[in-house]
């Protein structure tokens, strides 16, 4: 970030969501609260306990949700990982930041010129401008270049992998380096098999949980993005000799990593202290279960977008409750930001709402959202208001009623359409005036070099090489 944003932030920046009458006696009354973002990867809405599986055990989201509360409206602002990430970091639509895509794929791949640029406030940022201790431990997906790194974007300490695990030499389609595992900016290990794959959950949960032990005396942000349960799929053998395939195995691993977090915040004392916010990336892939909903990874039907996801703070967020109002990830920076007492920046526009009292169990309190937008890369293609949900491509559903948006009743509400069609062209012009830039570098290179490929030619970008 240049010393020019940085003296802006400092000297001109004003609180951007104007206080309510309650918000007083409503918020938890708390100075620096410690917060957790769990964040999975392609996990389905119905592959956990909380949302109806009865197909994978979760006792520690089961818990979790009994001391806590269910979010069944809870949504991330793309179907797939770049740009979900980018709106999680930056409360933003990710065409507005300039990451509705990578720079030659719906995602970013090692070596890729693009990623968040520097000068985007993220949530690893805000914190650290309210004295938070800050550490990422999983995947990234944001960038891998240097400037890009969590390191170079608020975070104190990183540990994972910088984008997809399925971005490796098997991935035939594609001429990947191995995949590295990182700390902070060095490259520490390479991932070479599935057993090793199968390993990354213990690993980023250890270090997490290692950095809870190591801060508990100061307020702390852990950003926890989980490469489970992506593909190529693998856990490790005390979770694949009970489990009926890998995405069980990798489920229910996912739910043990959820109870050593839990269970490490109320040995150290810190539960009445933190936050816990557990959500995925987007819909389930291949052997996820997305049901009730309709569609999965990579679609703008419910099934691609609205997350499975259980808030929790024992003694603020009340136990046992569910919300269906509208949430997002985008929400979660200035919600966090009032919170803690955190910075926003004073010049960029973000899309997020505060949701604290939805999250806290107001009475009454209702979505801030007026609307809220599906993206497919850089199409906009569909919009929510209330319980209805309207496609570009003519479709109207009301999911208060039909959840799996499986009747179509435009021809029944044709000022609800033309309310919603226009609410879309007017935000679709409004984005288009208002996109920031995407960071971009020059002679970009791999981290690590293709197998068997000597001298710089190993370092070449994937895509700018052939497909296979």
């Amino acid at each position: 970030m240049s010393f020019l944003f940085r003296i802006l932030l400092l000297v001109a920046w004003v609180p951007p969501i104007a206080a309510k009458p309650g918000d007083a006696v409503e918020r938890p009354a708390i100075a620096n609260p410690n917060v957790v973002v769990i964040f999975i990867d392609d996990m389905g809405y119905g592959d956990i306990g909380p949302f109806g599986s009865t197909r994978n055990q979760t006792p520690h989201l089961d818990r979790m949700a009994r001391e806590g509360r269910t979010l069944t409206s809870f949504y991330v602002a793309a179907p797939v990982c770049t740009p979900s990430r980018a709106a999680l970091m930056t409360g933003c639509y990710p065409k507005r930041v300039g990451l509705a895509t990578g720079s030659g794929h719906i995602v970013l791949f090692p070596g890729d010129p693009h990623g968040l640029h520097p000068e985007e406030w993220t949530m690893a940022e805000m914190f650290k401008s309210a004295g938070y201790a800050t550490g990422c431990f999983g995947k990234w997906h944001l960038g891998d270049q240097a400037k890009f790194l969590p390191t170079a974007q608020g975070f104190d300490t990183y540990y994972g992998i910088p984008y997809s695990n399925d971005m490796w030499p098997p991935l035939k389609r594609f001429q990947c380096p191995d995949l590295p595992v990182m700390r902070d900016t060095k490259v520490v290990s390479l991932v070479k098999d599935m057993k090793e794959q199968g390993d990354l959950c213990r690993q980023f949960t250890e270090e997490a949980v290692k950095f809870i032990r190591t801060n508990k005396e100061k307020p702390f942000f852990v950003y926890l993005p989980h490469a489970f349960v992506h593909g190529p799929r693998a856990a490790r053998a005390q979770f694949m000799k009970n489990a009926k395939d890998e995405t069980e195995a990798q489920i229910e691993e996912v739910d043990w990593s959820v109870g050593e977090i839990l269970k490490t915040l109320r040995e150290e004392k810190l539960a009445e202290k933190t936050l816990v916010l557990f959500t995925s990336d987007n819909g389930g892939a291949r052997g996820c279960v997305n049901l009730p909903l309709r569609g999965g990874k990579g679609s703008i039907f419910e099934g691609g977008m609205r997350e499975p996801t259980v808030a929790w703070w024992p003694g603020k967020i009340p136990a046992g409750t569910t919300s269906d109002e509208l949430m997002t990830t985008m929400d979660l920076l200035p919600t966090f930001a009032k919170m803690v007492g955190g910075t926003l920046s004073p010049t960029h526009v973000i899309d997020g709402k505060d949701i604290a009292l939805l999250l806290f169990g107001q009475e009454g309190a209702k979505t801030p959202h007026e609307f809220f937008f599906f993206h497919q890369a850089e199409r906009l293609g569909a919009v929510r208001s209330g319980s209805w949900k309207f496609h570009r491509a003519g479709q109207l559903y009301d999911l208060a009623q039909d959840i799996g948006e499986k009747k179509n009743v435009a021809a029944d509400h044709s000022e609800v359409v033309a309310r919603l069609g226009k609410a879309m062209d007017e935000f679709e012009a409004e984005l288009g005036k208002g996109m920031r830039p995407v960071g971009v570098v020059k002679n970009s290179r791999t981290l690590v070099p293709r197998p068997g490929v000597k001298g710089e030619e190993g370092f070449r970008p994937t895509l700018s090489l052939k497909k296979k």
